[in-house]
């Protein structure tokens, strides 16, 4: 029996009933995508100690739930990836995407990055763009954009962009499992498996051709991640907590 190829998208999450249906809803559109008619796709969620409906909502939309008790994104997300690779382990070729519960992928999300494993990457590794900047906070477009988009080269080029981002990620299960996977990090585990994946010999396609629509809010689930990078451009400060500490051992 030839085995049918797959793709396992991973959702880590802590408490976004809020903004999970969005991220879901978008996950689901990119799998109905006519490039993957035949490919099973798997959407995982890991439920990180969460208190509020989000399993539940996950649940209800068809995902794999992994309740977890870990507030740290890294193991989570590892979590979520060892989950597909037991749900799916006969699929051939399996491709992993990661993206974030506060974050909508575009329609052809999953088909951009099948079609470029399909020319030989191993990993795609995109770019974000902000949803809905706050309108009290009119400079932070300006200045994330700004220094965001500084090494973009002129018009026309390609753009090997120096970005990584767990809400817009995919590799080849083969390759991420020789790079040892997410490393169990609070924080900046996305860059830890795509320097793994570097430091393994992986194929990486930096892209900004397909990017993932995240949020813009400045009090973000984990922190020294992106939220904490927005906060920073406005000069915003936040006391540590609790969690925080607890997350970094």
């Amino acid at each position: 029996m030839t085995a049918r190829p797959a793709v396992a998208v991973v959702i880590p999450a802590c408490d976004e009933q809020a903004l999970l249906p969005a991220a879901l809803d978008a996950v689901r559109v990119a799998a109905g995508h006519p490039a993957l008619d035949g490919v099973r796709v798997l959407t995982v969620v890991v439920a990180d100690r969460c208190t509020d409906g989000t399993a539940a909502l996950a649940r209800a939309a068809g995902a794999l739930v992994v309740p977890v008790s870990l507030r740290n994104v890294g193991r989570a997300r590892a979590a979520g990836v060892s989950a597909a690779l037991d749900a799916l382990g006969g699929a051939d070729p399996l491709w992993l995407a990661s993206t974030d519960a506060d974050s909508t992928v575009p329609p052809d999300w999953l088909a951009f990055q099948l079609a470029r494993a399909a020319e030989g990457w191993d990993a795609v590794v995109g770019t974000v763009t902000v949803d809905r900047w706050p309108a009290h906070q009119p400079r932070l477009a300006a200045r994330h954009h700004r220094l965001y988009e500084v090494s973009r080269p002129p018009a026309g080029r390609p753009w090997q962009h120096p970005h990584v981002h767990g809400a817009n990620l995919g590799v080849d299960a083969r390759a991420y499992t020789a790079a040892g996977g997410f490393p169990p990090l609070p924080l900046s585990e996305d860059h830890g498996l795509v320097d793994a994946l570097e430091r393994t010999g992986a194929r990486l396609l930096r892209t900004a051709d397909c990017p993932v629509t995240t949020s813009a809010r400045t009090r973000p689930r984990a922190r020294g991640g992106f939220g904490d990078h927005l906060a920073a451009l406005e000069g915003i400060t936040r006391p540590a907590r609790p969690e925080d500490t607890e997350a970094a051992g």
